[in-house]
């Protein structure tokens, strides 16, 4: 057995006093931290009040929310023993969340770690990006990194206990003939703490096809996205290179 072993990635970090050439971005694709205003409206919704009497508000207020931000919070603070309700030692158990798809889905889940970073304002956790799938659930624990894009400005997102924050993805944007926003986000980091931020993707199948929604178009509102495979935009989104934060233009008419 070897003598040493490598240091841990958190090891290596500590001893960083400045950010790599590599990781240095352009001046002009810099955070600028000290222009980033912080917004405590995107909307927080308990989405339990969708199985009760206050449904058609909770889908008023959830429509409200993709139209104006592209993101909102979702409140989850369950229970002990509502949670335990589909807590399993086997990962093979299905939910009605897995099963009510019929496998046609995917679901993709990330684990991201930002450690401290000694110069934060030259660099990204991720710049900013919007996602290509369906929805993404993310859960940002107690650490602020998450900014949006609202009216020309980064928004920082502050981190709320007991929430998840639900932002659109394109595809929603293409069926909704832009009526839902896929915003522009990034996640930036700080000099002091390190960020767990935890996403969930979730996709249509390769071969579905994405298409405006027939019921929201008419004479006024023609449909602005071609027909295309989910797989096609796929491919797409990841060759089209560093520089483009979206490829929702490639299939406007």
């Amino acid at each position: 057995m070897a003598t040493t072993i490598k240091p841990l990635l958190t090891d290596l970090v500590s001893t960083v006093s400045s950010v790599p050439p590599n990781y240095v971005r352009p001046e002009s694709d810099r955070p600028k931290l000290n222009e980033v205003t912080f917004d405590h409206s995107i909307p927080l919704l308990d989405l339990q009040g969708l199985h009760g009497p206050n449904h058609s508000s909770v889908i008023k207020e959830i429509g409200e929310a993709c139209q104006n931000y592209g993101f909102f919070q979702e409140f989850f603070h369950l229970p002990e023993s509502e949670r335990l309700k589909n807590y399993s030692d086997d990962p093979m158990k299905t939910t009605r969340l897995s099963t009510s798809f019929n496998g046609k889905h995917a679901q993709h889940m990330a684990i991201n770690c930002y450690p401290p970073c000694p110069e934060p304002e030259l660099t990204y956790g991720l710049p900013a990006h919007a996602d290509p799938n369906v929805i993404t659930i993310l859960l940002q624990a107690d650490v602020p990194g998450l900014q949006v894009l609202k009216d020309g400005k980064w928004t920082a997102v502050s981190p709320v206990p007991y929430t998840f924050i639900v932002n659109i993805g394109d595809q929603i944007q293409v069926v909704s003939n832009d009526r839902y926003k896929s915003v522009l986000h990034r996640a930036v980091v700080n000099c002091k703490e390190e960020r767990i931020s935890i996403p969930t993707f979730y996709c249509p199948s390769p071969d579905a096809v994405m298409r405006p929604a027939p019921q929201l178009i008419d004479d006024d509102h023609p449909p602005l996205y071609r027909s295309y495979s989910y797989s096609e935009y796929y491919q797409k989104f990841w060759k089209r290179g560093l520089n483009a934060e979206t490829c929702l233009d490639m299939f406007k008419i």
